[in-house]
Order: structure tokens, then C-alpha cells, then sequence
């Protein structure tokens, strides 16, 4: 069915197995003869969060809640929307945010930038999200849920100085429970109200990031390793761009990366989650690691209402952890997926 807010039909499902260059032919059935699977579903609590469930798996949740900025610390609460991330049983929150947390301005998977240039000088902190700075959400323009995935896409304000609006940012995340884990894609479209907005930072406070859960800053950091295309690091070492010294070895290594894999325990239990970069999205794309449990990566851009920036992620979360020939794999998927047509 079209999903909410769509007249629209999609049809969407998983290719079991495909090698390259290879063809396969299915058949399509309605839904009512295919074999029962578990639904997805959202389940809303009204001005505060949706929670993505499958069966009785949780996957994801939205966290909206108005800003309220009555106090300091409900200030804090809610001045940035972002989503938690469940490990693939449902078991355990992979993300999470405390006010009282070491970097409190991180928090689950989360989108903005430190340094914002709109009305030609007006500048904001939208990572930080500093006086009147704030990611508002307005409204869920589609929602869908099914047997193969759960899907939301978001109209969020991101506004400046006075409150006003500078910029709609119309976020889609979709999950698919895949055998071995989640996968969950992040697309975002960025509409300038007027004029250009330029969106710049540094690679530990602008882009997409994830942060784990605070038990891995409080308790399990020493044992969090990177993964990336030139092999497995030790635990406690990362690998980050330095704008003060752009071009030493280290900062070449941490530019532009098609995936970086980040291992880490909660629960006293290792999970990986493995960052990719669709290769269309601004470069270059400056990395960034915490051995607390928060990496990702920023680029340096300019959006205006004709010409918005859309930007693409995807992200895989699993038990245990991954293989570099799984995580180039996953990244071929992304960035060159099955083309599909329709057979005579």
C-alpha cells in the first residue's frame, strides 16, 4: 500500500543472494499468499518519541520532543531530534544520551553542524545547539511500515537566531531487518528557507554521527577498535582529520572513507557498527573516531532553495564483529546496488 501521506506505490524486498553481474527473475504475489512475517510498527507517544518495532523487536526510536527551554537542563533534553538505535535482538539500546554524559550534545544518531552561515552574516551552532539554536520537528510527512521494513520521513526545521527558520530539512530513515543484522539508511534533503546557507564544522562536531551508549564512555571504552579499509586497529586507538595539520599521514588516512567500522561493548557484549558513505555525497568528507563510542564524518557545503543538499547514509549493525571483506561487500551493495526492471 502507498505509504501514508503517498499516493505513490513502491515495491521493495530483499534479494536473498546475487553475484555480480548475475540475473535473476522473481514473481510477484500479493501480500495476502506470501508467507507471514513479522510486521513492522510504530508505536507514538505524542510529542515525545515513535518507536520502529518488528514483531515485539524494537529497532529504532524517534526522539522529538518540542524544545523546552524552561530550564537548563530540559533545554538540553530537547533541543536536537535524533534517533536510538536497538541492538538486533532488541535487547539493548546501542545509543544513548544523558545530560549528565561525557559530551551531552551527542546523542544516538544525529545530523547538524557546528558553524552555519545563513543571511549572509548570520552565524549558528546547530550541533551544539547554542542560545536560540534548535532542530524542530514539524510534522511526519509519510510514515510506512511493512513486511520488509519500517519507514519515516520528517520535515524538521532547523532554527537560528530569534527562533526563526533558516532552513527544512526533510529526513528520511528507513531499518530492514537483514539476516545477520540491521541495516538502517539515513537520507537527508536540506531546503534553505532563502538565500545560501553554508554549513561547515570540524570532524567532531558536524555530519552524521553515531554515539553509543554512555556505558561505553563510563566503562568499556578500552576495549572499542576501528575497522577500516586499510585493516583492524588496536583497542583505544583512532584515527581522526586535523584541520591545524590537514596533510599528516594520519589526517590523508581519515579523508574520504568508504566505510569505517566502529567495535564496541554494551551489555557485556561486543556489537559493530559500520558507517558508509555514499560516494556522491560533498567531499572531501573529513572522519571522525571517539574510543568513547562516537564516530562519522563532515563535509563543508552550501545549500540554497534551488539548489537543496541531499546527502545519503547507511548504516549496518550486527552481533559480534564484522570482517573486512563483509564490510567492502556491504559497501559495494550501497554504492552500486541490483539494478531492477521489469521482465517482458
Amino acid at each position: 500500500t502507498p505509504a501514508k501521506g503517498s499516493k505513490d506505490y513502491d515495491l521493495i524486498f530483499v534479494v536473498p543472494k546475487l553475484k555480480a553481474n548475475e540475473k535473476a527473475t522473481y514473481e510477484i504475489i500479493s501480500e495476502d499468499e506470501a508467507f507471514d512475517s513479522p510486521r513492522y510498527k510504530w508505536h507514538d507517544t505524542p510529542g515525545k518519541s515513535t518507536e520502529l518495532s518488528v514483531g515485539k523487536t524494537p529497532v529504532l526510536r524517534y526522539m522529538y520532543e518540542p524544545l523546552d527551554d524552561s530550564t537548563k537542563d530540559r533545554r538540553m533534553e530537547t533541543f536536537k531530534v535524533f534517533h536510538h538505535v536497538f541492538s538486533p535482538d532488541g535487547k539493548e539500546l546501542l545509543t544513548n544520551w544523558d545530560i549528565k554524559q561525557i559530551f551531552p550534545h551527542h546523542r544516538g544518531l544525529f545530523y547538524g553542524f557546528r558553524v552555519v552561515t545563513y543571511d549572509g552574516d548570520q552565524h549558528v551552532d546547530i550541533w551544539h545547539c547554542l542560545k536560540d539554536t534548535h532542530q524542530k520537528q514539524e510534522k511526519f510527512e509519510a510514515i510506512e511500515a511493512g513486511t520488509v521494513l519500517g519507514r519515516h520521513r520528517l520535515e524538521i526545521a532547523w532554527n537560528g537566531n530569534g527562533k526563526k527558520t533558516f532552513a527544512t530539512e526533510h529526513r528520511e530513515v528507513t531499518a530492514y531487518k537483514m539476516p545477520g543484522g540491521t541495516m538502517i539508511d539515513f537520507v537527508s534533503r536540506l531546503v534553505p528557507t532563502k538565500g545560501t546557507v553554508k554549513l561547515d564544522g570540524d570532524p567532531q562536531h558536524a555530519g552524521l554521527h553515531f554515539r553509543a551508549s554512555s556505558e561505553v564512555s563510563s566503562t568499556t571504552k578500552a576495549q572499542t577498535y576501528y575497522l577500516r579499509p586499510d585493516g583492524k586497529d588496536a583497542p583505544g586507538k583512532t584515527r581522526n582529520w586535523d584541520q591545524n595539520h590537514p596533510k599528516t599521514a594520519e589526517s590523508l588516512k581519515s579523508i574520504d572513507l568508504p566505510w569505517d567500522a566502529m567495535s564496541f561493548v554494551v551489555g557485556g557484549k561486543r556489537y559493530t557498527t559500520l558507517y558508509l558513505d555514499d560516494p556522491d555525497n560533498p567531499k572531501p568528507a573529513r572522519h571522525s573516531e571517539r574510543d568513547y563510542g562516537r564516530f562519522g564524518s563532515y563535509f563543508v557545503s552550501e545549500a540554497t532553495p534551488e539548489k537543496p543538499l541531499t546527502v545519503r547514509y547507511r548504516l549496518w549493525v550486527q552481533d559480534g564483529e564484522i570482517t573486512p571483506e563483509r564490510a567492502a561487500a556491504l559497501y559495494a551493495d550501497f554504492a552500486e546496488p541490483p539494478k531492477a526492471g521489469m521482465s517482458k
